[in-house]
């Protein structure tokens, strides 16, 4: 009887040869991307590059069955990853296998494939759910609109969990098509270019498509009956704008603020460059809601912008949004100065090209209008905080630092700075530390002083924009001009364009 000897280091090697990589190799994706602000918001471990969403939508019952398929490319090796999605899941398959899921808190989807997922690989991932989108409540709130005559899905900053799974947060974002079918008489609005519609047995089906990176929260559905105009822009853009049929005394003052949509973006390309979609419009459906939403190539606007007339400020705002939120979206949510601080300051240029205000006496107003104790200036527009991400600070003060940040730099290059970063990180992601350095680029100037001064000091600067420099604009609470910072001031003359300008101070009731 002969026996084989084997030495221990042999055996290693002969097992290690035959037994494939260990499962410790491979872990769960995080299930949160990681934004302090909102830490169950988005997922780790992959990114997306595709959402295919087939929708069937009731209006009658407000009952929503969808097919989403994801394409994404895995960033780690996967045992599991995370969706966030509301609505009840009915099946997942991964590469097209059936995968095992089960939902965690309120938004968390947890799905395990058959096998495990290797870095760096293109994975479909396949999700059948069906719900009520107004039912469901994340958080305590919702982000979907019961109308008269249908749904809508538009809400900041989240509103993709009610009506599709996705990576939700502006880090990940993604190309998609939407194809929604509705009782015949509706219409179903999205984002991008109408492709196709099509009728059969009752049922209408609308074919949309958004062919540029675009973030899950500014994905839109809307749902209903309305009244739609179609035009091109004069470099051959589609442009459709659409109204719900029942906006009542709204309906005239809505019309003549949108219709002048690709007036307001031919302008903004000449402030920042090219437009960077496929498409433009609007929407207005028939909503409770006071706010307006910068959703990628057609914002939403509710009726209550147009209660006292027509407002072309709130368009300009939302389409300026387009390159400053849409196109270069927020690194993290904190960043959120680099989408309100500009889309504000578009309104102020918007009133100097209108020949009614300029922006200095714009930011002058606003300077003399708060006194150093008021709570105002204790907002940080530079990292506000989640409970003060939408505060009228984030807007006004925002764009006080850009005021400053143009009388420091000059025109020239305040200009060259506002053209050239909307190309620098298109339909990409960028910190407000991103944009310093940027302009400081331009510039040839420090500025860290002045962007730590407007966006950072929890007081109000001892200075107004048009003496500010980086070293100069001390807070108020220091140096001998203190005292005339907090001393009320006499009451200013209001500029012409404030009261439209401040009209649209309800789109950051989100």
């Amino acid at each position: 009887m002969h026996r084989r000897l084997v030495v221990p280091s042999a055996l290693a090697a002969s097992l290690l040869l035959a037994i494939p990589a260990s499962a410790a190799d491979y872990v769960p994706g995080a299930s949160g991307i990681g934004d302090p602000y909102y830490p169950a918001s988005g997922n780790g471990g992959y990114d997306v590059s595709h959402y295919d969403l087939r929708l069937t939508y009731q209006p009658a019952t407000d009952l929503l069955q969808g097919t989403a398929t994801i394409v994404a490319t895995t960033k780690q090796n996967l045992s599991r990853f995370n969706l966030d999605l509301g609505l009840k899941v009915g099946e997942v398959r991964v590469n097209g296998r059936k995968a095992r899921f089960s939902k965690s808190g309120e938004q968390e989807l947890v799905v395990t494939p058959a096998t495990p997922l290797e870095k760096n690989r293109t994975v479909s991932v396949v999700v059948r759910y069906a719900g009520k989108p107004s039912e469901v409540r994340i958080g305590g709130w919702t982000a979907w609109h019961r109308t008269p005559d249908g749904g809508v899905a538009a809400q900041e900053p989240d509103s993709a969990a009610w009506w599709f799974p996705s990576n939700d947060h502006p880090r990940d974002k993604a190309t998609f098509d939407v194809s929604v079918a509705v009782p015949a008489g509706t219409q179903a609005i999205s984002n991008g270019v109408l492709k196709s519609q099509s009728s059969r047995l009752g049922w209408t089906r609308y074919n949309w498509r958004s062919n540029k990176p675009q973030a899950t929260y500014l994905a839109t559905l809307a749902v209903g009956r309305f009244d739609i105009t179609t035009d091109t822009t004069a470099s051959g853009l589609p442009v459709l704008n659409a109204y719900s049929k029942d906006l009542g005394d709204n309906t005239g003052a809505a019309r003549a603020s949108i219709e002048r949509t690709a007036e307001v973006t031919e302008w903004l390309e000449e402030v920042f460059g090219p437009y960077p979609f496929n498409a433009l419009g609007g929407y207005v459906p028939n909503v409770t809601s006071g706010y307006a939403l910068e959703t990628q190539t057609r914002p939403f606007y509710s009726p209550r912008q147009f209660a006292n007339g027509a407002n072309v400020s709130v368009v300009v705002h939302e389409l300026a949004h387009q390159w400053y939120g849409d196109s270069v979206s927020v690194d993290r949510w904190k960043d959120i100065w680099i989408n309100e601080g500009f889309a504000r300051y578009s309104q102020w240029l918007w009133s100097e090209k209108e020949g009614e205000d300029t922006a200095q006496e714009l930011a002058d107003h606003v300077y003399a209008t708060r006194t150093a104790d008021d709570p105002f200036w204790t907002v940080k527009p530079g990292d506000p905080g989640p409970a003060n991400q939408f505060h009228i600070a984030v807007y006004d003060r925002g764009a006080l630092a850009l005021q400053a940040l143009r009388n420091e730099i000059g025109e020239d290059d305040f200009f060259a700075v506002l053209k050239g970063w909307p190309t620098e990180f298109r339909y990409g992601n960028a910190k407000v530390a991103d944009f310093v350095s940027y302009a400081e680029r331009v510039s040839g100037r420090p500025l860290a002083g002045l962007f730590d001064t407007w966006l950072y000091q929890p007081v109000k600067p001892a200075t107004s924009t048009a003496g500010a420099t980086g070293a100069s604009a001390r807070p108020a609470a220091a140096g001998p001009t203190a005292a005339s910072a907090a001393a009320p001031a006499a009451e200013p003359v209001r500029p012409k364009s404030w009261k439209k300008i401040a009209e649209t101070n309800t789109i950051h009731e989100h």
